[in-house]
Formats: structure tokens, C-alpha cells, sequence
């Protein structure tokens, strides 16, 4: 690992995220003594992607010239053996070509001859025949595609114009962030706030935490009243957003309950009583000797308690009830 390839990594700027991924873990396996070797197996491992992926943008780093690729094969067996990665910021970069250049390379004639590994590198990387030829059925090189079947374009692109117009929309939410914490996006910040891996760390917050743009903003605005210094990159405010989901959890599952507890109680509740039923609970009442109050029967219900000869007229003259 080299931290000055890492950090020319993370300062490069017009890349898409997953390009920028894939330029990193290649700096993060460079070497400062013997150069950066990684096998494609192990960079598309790095970067969770497909090799088919990852060549995509190894090729758009060569063609922004960040990286340039010297391929080569055993002398003795002809195998393809793992590639070298140079890099933007190292000594041998090569310049743009020129029919002096030819391929642009420039360095020492140490490193032009040199082999592609330190000591042979991790070997050849096919698992096919020594020489490859038109008598071999099968290359040198693995089809990474599974399916030959190639799908229209059209929706590839819309994924691409969406996954743009979602970046678009996730930069200007950062951007309202550090606004919120006391930053300017377009001044300088701490080194920890800036390049993609300030972003990623913002992202979890979204996709492990279950937090919505809005609420990180407000979170963030309340951390300030605890700290009125800006933090120094996005890790310090770990705990004050993991607060605010485990309060929002809880308030989700108080008013789950809640709502829970009310259904229950509606279905507690029976039918009103009919007619009969109550004229039956008054006639009680009225027949019984504990005391009445006069104000407790109306004239209504004293006729549906007649009607159904529950009570006499002279019981209800007794008991006071008119």
C-alpha cells in the first residue's frame, strides 16, 4: 500500500464513483519499491464488480490517461502473465505518443526490459494452452460474458441518465450538508470531508442507518448546538446519527403499538344495546329498592319499560319517576 498513490487517487476529480473505486484499489495495491501488479481477479474482488466491469474502466483510466497498462507473456511458455499498472504520478509515466515515443513510454532501460512482476509477479494469469494458435479451440484470454446475447441499448442508458440524475441529486444534498455543519463547499474543508470516500461515508448513513436526506440535515444542524465548530470530516458525527435512528426506530414502534392498542380497543367494543336491553336495565333499577335518581330515566325510556309491562305505573309513581 502506498499512501502517496492513495492520495492522488482520492484528489483526482471527473469520475464517476465506481471509476474512482476501481482507480483507488489499484493505487491501494501499488507499491512503492516494486510497482502495482494486481491480477484482474483480484481487482474486480476489490471492487465488487464483474471483470467485464472492471475493464470498462480500466480502459476510460487509460483513455483520461491515469493509468497506463504494459501487458506481457513468459518468453518461454508464452503465457500471459499479470499486467503492470503505471500510474499517473509516477517517474515513468509515459507522455502522450509521439512517432519518437511510439507508444510514449519513457523511463530507464531498466524499466523499459523490465519483467512485469518483481520475481515473475503471480505467474500466468490463463488457464488455457502455453502458445496460443489457430489449431487451439480456445484463447488465451477467458470470455468474462456468459451470455453472448447482447440486450437492447436503450436500457442501459436510462440506467446510466438515472444513476447521473441521482448523483446530480446526491451532490446537491451534500453540498446543503456542509452548508447545515458551517462548511463551504467551495472553500477549503478538511481533508476528511473531501473526495469520494467523504460521500460513501455520508451514503451509509442512508443505506445502513435507514436515515432520509432531510433528517441528516436536521441532525446535523442540532449536532452544531453541542459543537459549534465544524467537525472535522463525516466519522464525528457517527453518534449523533445513530442516536437519531435508534429515536426514530423507537418512535416508529411506540406508534405501531399505539395504533395496535386502539384497533384492539374498537374491537373490544361491542354493539350499543337495543331497546329491549335497556328497558330491561332500567326496569331494574326502577323495581329494585337502592336509590334512584329522578333525573336518571327520561320520559322515553319510561314508556318502552310500560310498553313492555316491565314496570307498573304506580312502581314508577313510588320511585319518583314522572
Amino acid at each position: 500500500m502506498s499512501h502517496d498513490a492513495t492520495n492522488w487517487a482520492i484528489q483526482r476529480r471527473g469520475l464517476k464513483p465506481a471509476t474512482k473505486i476501481v482507480l483507488w484499489h489499484l493505487c491501494d495495491r501499488h507499491n512503492p519499491d516494486f510497482g502495482c501488479f494486481p491480477t484482474q481477479a483480484r481487482l474486480a474482488e476489490d471492487a465488487e464488480m464483474s471483470i467485464s466491469a472492471l475493464n470498462a474502466h480500466l480502459a476510460k483510466l487509460e483513455e483520461m490517461r491515469l493509468i497506463h497498462r504494459v501487458r506481457a507473456h513468459d518468453p518461454r511458455t508464452y503465457k500471459r502473465q499479470a499486467t503492470r499498472y503505471i500510474l499517473g504520478f509516477e517517474k515513468g509515466f509515459p507522455q502522450e505518443p509521439t512517432p519518437e515515443t511510439a507508444d510514449g513510454f519513457v523511463g530507464t532501460e531498466e524499466e523499459q526490459g523490465a519483467e512485469p512482476t518483481p520475481e515473475s509477479g503471480d505467474g500466468a494469469i490463463s488457464g488455457f494452452s502455453a502458445i496460443p494458435s489457430p489449431d487451439f479451440a480456445q484463447s488465451h484470454l477467458r470470455n468474462p460474458e456468459t451470455n453472448l446475447v447482447r440486450e437492447p441499448l436503450r436500457k442501459p442508458v436510462k440506467e446510466e441518465e438515472d444513476a447521473a440524475a441521482r448523483e446530480i441529486e446526491f451532490d446537491q444534498f451534500f453540498a446543503e450538508l456542509l452548508m447545515a455543519l458551517g462548511l463551504k463547499a467551495n472553500a477549503s474543508m478538511p481533508a476528511w470531508w473531501q473526495g469520494w470516500p467523504a460521500r460513501m461515508h455520508v451514503r451509509r448513513w442512508i443505506d445502513d442507518l435507514g436515515l432520509t436526506e432531510d433528517r441528516i440535515i436536521e441532525v446535523a444542524t442540532e449536532s452544531r448546538a453541542d459543537r459549534p465548530n465544524p467537525p472535522d470530516g463525516p466519522k464525528a458525527l457517527d453518534r449523533f446519527m445513530e442516536r437519531a435512528a435508534q429515536r426514530d426506530a423507537q418512535t416508529i414502534t411506540a406508534n405501531a403499538s399505539s395504533a395496535k392498542n386502539k384497533r384492539q380497543r374498537k374491537r373490544d367494543v361491542g354493539p350499543p344495546p337495543s331497546e329491549d336491553e335497556l328497558a330491561a336495565f332500567y326496569a331494574a333499577k326502577v323495581n329494585s329498592d337502592a336509590y334512584l335518581p329522578q333525573s336518571m330515566i327520561s320520559a322515553a325510556m319510561c314508556g318502552l319499560m310500560l310498553e313492555r309491562g316491565l314496570v307498573t305505573p304506580e312502581r314508577l309513581r313510588q320511585r319518583g319517576v314522572r
